[in-house]
Formats: structure tokens, sequence, C-alpha cells
């Protein structure tokens, strides 16, 4: 299948595969879907310079959603000139971005500037906010942005040309050879089960020709990529009633996901060093958090079956 985009591999933390930038090119120079973190301007700028391209040639940056290793090059990129087109509820926080940063430094401590760099705020006048299905236009460029909470609750997909751009609602699913395998990211304080159940539907309905996931396309099965998001939402539904109950503190539900992950791993055929791929692009530590918040925001007064109570 051919496409009217290139890959650019970030090679993030010297890990291949785990954070791609997609490329597109028009008349006036080049358009991207995601920034990348800051920490890897560098690489971005190598493979935009293989391409014949500068930074100051990027014209237009689409996010999917405003978490550090998607948009946090993107005010950077705005002061190269570049306008970022974010979702309303993300928008704010490019504008400010001091809460955001507090919240993840809270998270990540002495490794923040490490992994992610510099995350500058984005001039309002290099801000466009579209919204949901408001079609954005790049020269002979169309991107349809798609609301698609779950994983955030700022979150786009973007449809060009039948393919769907993802971000993280599709899951992070590496290139593998001989096996498939899917993985939910799912960091506090916005996971959702029943939100991105309805993302999944959305982007099912819109019936792409491809699915690329930030973390890490492309992929043309796309039947099996949206059941495998389906699978996972149940699995994780049912992980939930089996050990949330109980009252797990986080390093006892860490535990328990660990294992979870693992088993999951040994169905697939997942050794170890891809095993050490994914959780550079998906830590399952982060995920144990997301769940525990999403458990005592909205299940915690269910019972082990399922049923709310009041």
């Amino acid at each position: 299948m051919t496409y009217r985009f290139e890959v650019l591999d970030l090679n993030f933390q010297n890990v291949p595969h785990t954070i791609a930038v997609y490329l597109f090119r028009h008349t006036r120079g080049v358009a991207l879907i995601e920034s990348g973190p800051g920490s890897t301007v560098p690489a971005l700028q190598q493979a935009l310079a293989q391409r014949g391209y500068a930074l100051s040639d990027i014209t237009d940056v689409l996010l999917t959603h405003i978490h550090l290793d998607h948009a946090g090059a993107a005010g950077f990129l705005a002061r190269q000139g570049a306008t970022i087109h974010v979702h309303p509820v993300g928008a704010p926080h490019m504008l400010r971005p001091e809460k955001l940063l507090q919240s993840a430094a809270r998270i990540y401590g002495d490794m923040m500037d490490t992994l992610w760099g510099e995350f500058l705020p984005v001039p309002e006048e290099r801000l466009h906010v579209p919204q949901d299905e408001e079609a954005i236009v790049i020269g002979d460029l169309r991107f349809l942005p798609l609301d698609t909470p779950g994983h955030a609750y700022h979150h786009y997909a973007y449809l060009f040309e039948g393919v769907c751009f993802s971000g993280d609602v599709g899951g992070v699913r590496l290139p593998l050879r001989g096996t498939k395998h899917l993985r939910l990211p799912m960091p506090p304080p916005e996971f959702h089960l029943e939100k991105w159940r309805a993302s999944v539907a959305r982007l099912r309905a819109a019936a792409p020709r491809a699915i690329v996931p930030t973390h890490f396309g492309p992929f043309e099965d796309v039947a099996w990529h949206l059941d495998a998001l389906d699978r996972e939402l149940d699995d994780v539904e049912r992980f939930l009633l089996q050990v949330m109950p109980a009252g797990p503190t986080i390093e006892e539900l860490q535990q328990r996901l660990d294992a979870w992950v693992q088993a999951k791993n040994r169905h697939d055929g997942i050794d170890e060093a891809t095993h050490r791929a994914y959780e550079t692009a998906n830590p399952t530590w982060m995920s144990a958090s997301g769940l525990a918040r999403y458990w005592k925001k909205f299940r915690q007064n269910e019972g082990a079956d399922g049923a709310r109570r009041a």
C-alpha cells in the first residue's frame, strides 16, 4: 500500500521504533503529526535534513494529545514558525504548561530532563484549536480530527486519505516479525475504560485502510488491530474486577500488573529485549497508577461481579 507520508523514527532513549513523527510534504514545506519530546529534537532535525528540510520548513504540527512524548517539542517548533494544532481541552496547557510540567515532575523526578528535554509554551498566535471533525487543510493535505478520549480527554485521532493516525488511543504496537502484540497505555489521570471503548467504536466506524499509532505504525491489518484493542480493554476490566476489590496497595497492584503483562508476553512470544522496548514506549508502572486512579474515581463502588452499587 502506498502512502503520502513518511515515518520518522526519533530513536527515543536510543531505542528504535518507540516514538514516531509522521511527515507530510506540501508545496510550502512539511507538516507533522506529533512533535515528539524536546529530548528528540536533534533526531528530528537529522531526519529532516536527510530529506532536504530544516526545522524552519515545518509549517504545521498536528498533536494527537499533549503528553510529553507526543507534544514536548511543540513549543520549540512553534518558535521556528510552525502552527500547532491541538484538542480544545489540551490547548490551555500548551499556552501555559506549568501545571502539566509540575504534574510530570512528580512522576519522573530527576529523569524529567533526560527523558523529555525542554517543554516550551506555544505562543498564542501559533496555536490553532480545531473542533471535532473540523477539517485542517494545509496546501493539498486535508486532515480530519476525531475526538477520541479514553487514554486522555484531550485526544484526537486524525484521518488522512483513509489512514487513521491513532495517537495512543490506538494502543502501543511495535513493528515485529512473526507475532502480533498490542498494549494499552493507561497513565493517570484520564484513563477511562468506557470512553476508550467508545473511541474504538468510532475508529471502527471510520473504516480506515491503515492504522498508525505514534508507538509505532503503520499497520494494514486494521480489523485485527481494532479487535485487539477491544480484547485488551475487556482483559483490563477483568483484571480490575479480580484485583481491585481487595484494596491492594499501589506496590501490590504494580506487582500484579507486571505479572499480568509477563503472562501476555509469554502468550504472544515476546522476548525480554522486545519487552524492554515496549516498556520504553509504555511503562507498566504508569499504567498501574492510571488504573488505580480510574478504579477509585469510577469503579470502587461495585462488586467483583461488576455490578454497580450505590
